[in-house]
């Protein structure tokens, strides 16, 4: 009984090492794909949030539409360069008036924002 037991535990723990590397290596490749499932997942629902969102009513300007008036006026301040360098690069700002004059985004809707019917005056 003992010459064989010799040739059985070498063999075993050969055997036991390799099991385990081959059972590591899988529980990894399997986290792996679980993270990426896990992470496509929350871009699929970024992209559901984002698509099931109204168009945000922006103009030109990059300004939201609370911020012109009737007639299309902007009345946001915005950071105009006074001073370039050689390149071109503009090296100063000052604060002045936005000069959109139009609106052009998507026409909002009435919940969001609501033109009065008739004229008052």
């Amino acid at each position: 009984m003992g010459g064989w037991l010799w040739a059985v535990i070498p063999a075993v723990m050969v055997g036991g090492g390799w099991i385990s590397d081959n059972l590591r290596r899988a529980l990894k490749t399997r986290h792996e794909r679980k993270l990426e499932l896990h992470q496509a997942a929350e871009r699929r629902q970024l992209a559901l949030d984002a698509a099931n969102r109204p168009p945000e009513p922006v103009c030109g300007c990059t300004h939201h539409l609370a911020k012109h008036d009737k007639q299309g006026r902007c009345h946001e301040v915005v950071e105009a360069p006074t001073a370039w360098d050689a390149e071109r690069k503009p090296l100063n700002f000052e604060p002045r008036p936005c000069n959109c004059q139009q609106y052009i985004g998507p026409e909002p809707l009435g919940t969001v924002f609501a033109t009065d019917i008739v004229d008052l005056r």
